[in-house]
């Protein structure tokens, strides 16, 4: 295979690469599984990663010009899910949201239930819609439970209790490729932020087969509990101390956003933590022209990344957060394929280069 970053395929190739990752439960807390993937993957690469207490998993590249600061490009491997709140005497399980989730973007069907000892698949469930026209209502977490079929032994000797997490099954997440050949879109469940963790590992196995170094040294790094606080960027910068935070993540597209769902990525301005760091987002738009990729600029009310919760927590000196434009966030997520390509020109021009 080539290891030129111009090859045809390189979105494809991103693509396959999220999908090894996209079926591993991740909820907030639980992401021992996707951990020890992408481990495997980047000792697969030559790389020695390292984790931390906490389920972090970074590592550290030397820069080639070692008297710069320690730069930190972050990706966080946990999703949105649902946490089991109570066992009622049925088996079904009543349930909250961890995290951004609202049962409307779930629907009805398969999940799995993550116990102590073994997974369980349940159904999420909505009830019956034979009820009187004045009954049908907008769905909240109090009408919602998973039916599981189970008694409650049984659940108690899967170690499903009250905090059990649960996800979307695998068997719902995709990916999907459909619309126009010539340039088409991409859907899954959910891009967020699993596809941030494809590009950095498609990333560093582009470096090592051409024996590229960033010119920064720098920490490439893959972080729990971004969706509940940002807990593991938080550790991570306190133990690391970057000067700067590097977030890859999606960018929404509220009403109101400027974003068009084209090939083009798009850089964070500001977000409901306050402003990114003005001479890193100019830098990223020169690193992105000299490729002849255009990006976008958004600001948002009501979203936060992990160089941003960090940044604002005193635990980094500058942030910087950009991705691919997308719909249905925290959801059944749609892109552009080529987006894939175009941040990874634009992050390899970065990185090497700033």
């Amino acid at each position: 295979m080539s290891h030129s970053l111009q090859r045809p395929t390189l979105s494809h190739e991103v693509l396959e690469r999220f999908r090894s990752l996209v079926c591993i439960p991740a909820p907030s807390s639980r992401e021992h599984q996707i951990a020890a993937t992408i481990c495997e993957q980047l000792q697969a690469m030559g790389l020695q990663p390292e984790r931390d207490a906490g389920g972090n998993v970074m590592v550290e590249i030397p820069g080639r010009d070692p008297e710069l600061p320690l730069w930190c490009y972050a990706a966080h491997m946990d999703e949105i899910a649902i946490v089991v709140t109570r066992i009622r005497p049925s088996g079904d399980l009543e349930v909250a949201r961890s995290g951004s989730l609202y049962p409307w973007k779930l629907g009805e069907g398969p999940v799995e239930i993550l116990g102590d000892k073994e997974s369980v698949v349940g159904i999420f469930s909505m009830g019956s819609m034979h009820i009187p026209l004045s009954e049908r209502k907008p769905v909240g977490w109090e009408g919602v439970w998973i039916t599981t079929g189970m008694t409650e032994t049984e659940l108690a000797e899967a170690g499903v209790r009250p905090g059990s997490l649960a996800v979307l099954h695998a068997s719902r997440r995709g990916p999907y490729l459909f619309g126009s050949p010539d340039n088409p879109m991409v859907a899954a469940w959910s891009f967020d932020d699993r596809m941030a963790c494809a590009l950095l590992l498609e990333l560093l196995a582009h470096m090592q087969a051409t024996g590229e170094k960033p010119l920064h040294p720098s920490l490439f790094a893959f972080t729990h509990n971004e969706e509940v606080g940002g807990w593991g960027m938080k550790n991570l910068a306190r133990m690391k101390a970057p000067e700067a935070i590097i977030a890859l993540d999606l960018a929404p597209t509220p009403p109101g956003t400027p974003l068009q769902m084209d090939d083009r990525p798009a850089i964070w301005s500001k977000d409901s933590h306050g402003h990114y760091d003005h001479g890193l987002i100019l830098e990223l738009l020169a690193a992105g022209r000299e490729v002849d990729v255009d990006l976008q600029t958004v600001v948002y009310e009501r979203a936060a990344s992990d160089a941003s919760i960090a940044y604002t927590a005193g635990l980094a000196e500058r942030a910087l957060c950009f991705g691919w434009v997308c719909s249905n966030s925290h959801g059944f997520e749609t892109m552009r394929l080529g987006a894939l390509r175009n941040i990874m020109l634009t992050l390899h021009r970065f990185v090497t280069t700033r």
